[in-house]
């Protein structure tokens, strides 16, 4: 079954940002697509079986922390 994640991430400011993103979290088991809005940060992800944990801790590692809500 299809599960949709939204997240919002930091430093996100260019199309190369988007690149980074899209191309670093499809290399993650189970995801099937990604979606940037460079706008506002936010980082769509849909696949099955998605685990946030290594979705946020892929992005810190590609420089796109999660931004803590407040």
């Amino acid at each position: 079954m299809t599960e949709t994640l939204h997240i919002t991430a930091q430093n996100i400011k260019c199309g190369g940002c988007v690149a980074a993103i899209e191309n670093g979290l499809r290399a993650l088991p189970g995801i099937e697509q990604v979606e940037v809005t460079i706008d506002n940060g936010q980082v769509r992800i849909e696949g099955e079986d998605l685990s946030e944990q290594t979705i946020r801790d892929k992005l810190a590692e590609l420089g796109y922390p999660v931004a803590d809500p407040s």
